[in-house]
C-alpha cells in the first residue's frame, strides 16, 4: 500500500502506474491462490487419512466369534483325535497371524487370500457332524495380483452362518474365483432354510459395502440375489 501511495503522489505516466498495479494485484492473486491450494490439499489429506483409518477399523471387525468357536472345538477334540487337533491348531494359527498382521496391510497377494479362505473352510468342516458339499474352484491367470485383504471372507462367512449352520442335511456351498491383472471376480452360492431366512443383511455385508466404497470407489460391483432357497453373491473388483 505504501508503494501505491508513493506512486499516486508522483508524476509518473499512467501506463507505468497501471503496470505496477497489475504486478501488485497479481502478487495478491498468486498468494491467495496458493493459500487456497494449500487449504484444499490439507482438506483432501485429512479426508484420505480419515478414510484410511475407517478402512483399517472396518478390517479389524472381521468376525472374531469364529476363532473363539474353533478354540472351543479344539478343546473338545484334544482327547479324541490329537493328530487332527494339531492340524487344526496350525491352520488356526496361520489364520490368526494373517488376520492380525497381513489383514492390516493396504494390499496383499491374492494367493494369500485364497489360502486364508481354504483354511477357513477346513476349520469349519471340522466343526460339523454332518455332510457338507463345499466346492471351491480358483483360477488366477496372472501372478502377483494384489487386493485389499479380508474382503471375500465376509461372503463366505455369510454362506456358513445363514446356510450351513441352519441346514440339517444337503447343505452346500459353491465358490469360484477368477482373476487376471485387470479384474478379480469372486462368486459364492449356497442353499439355506427358508424358515430361518431373514430379509435383512447383517453387519458383515454393511461392513463389506462400506469397505468397498473406501478401497475401490467406482471400481467394484457387488450383486446379492435370492431365488427360493438359493443365495448368490457376486463380487467383482476392478484393479486398473
Amino acid at each position: 500500500m505504501i508503494v501505491i501511495l508513493i506512486f499516486l503522489e508522483s508524476d509518473l505516466e499512467e501506463p507505468f502506474f497501471s503496470f505496477l498495479a497489475f504486478i501488485f494485484f497479481g502478487l495478491i492473486a498468486f498468494w491467495v491462490a496458493r493459500w487456497l491450494f494449500n487449504q484444499i490439499k490439507s482438506t483432501l489429506k485429512l479426508k484420505k487419512d480419515k478414510a484410511n483409518t475407517e478402512l483399517l477399523h472396518l478390517q479389524s471387525q472381521v468376525n472374531p466369534h469364529f476363532f473363539f468357536n474353533t478354540l472351543n472345538n479344539l478343546y473338545g477334540l484334544m482327547d479324541k483325535d490329537v493328530g487332527r487337533a494339531k492340524s487344526m491348531v496350525l491352520k488356526l494359527s496361520d489364520m490368526m497371524r494373517y488376520s492380525i498382521y497381513d489383514g492390516q496391510k493396504g494390499l496383499v497377494l491374492l494367493e494369500q487370500e485364497v489360502e486364508y479362505l481354504n483354511n477357513y473352510i477346513e476349520l469349519h468342516k471340522a466343526r460339523y457332524h454332518k455332510k457338507i458339499d463345499i466346492r471351491f474352484t480358483c483360477h488366477i491367470q496372472t501372478e502377483g495380483v494384489e487386493v485389499v485383504p479380508l474382503m471375500f471372507i465376509i461372503l463366505l462367512e455369510n454362506a456358513f452362518k445363514h446356510g450351513v449352520e441352519n441346514l440339517r442335511e444337503e447343505a452346500y456351498i459353491q465358490m469360484s474365483l477368477i482373476a487376471n491383472e485387470n479384474e478379480v471376480s469372486f462368486a459364492v452360492e449356497n442353499n439355506f432354510d427358508l424358515e430361518e431366512a431373514s430379509s435383512a443383511h447383517g453387519i458383515g455385508i454393511k461392513n463389506l459395502k462400506r469397505r468397498l466404497q473406501l478401497a475401490y470407489p467406482k471400481r467394484h460391483s457387488l450383486k446379492l440375489k435370492t431365488l427360493n432357497d438359493i443365495y448368490k453373491a457376486q463380487l467383482t473388483l476392478k484393479l486398473t
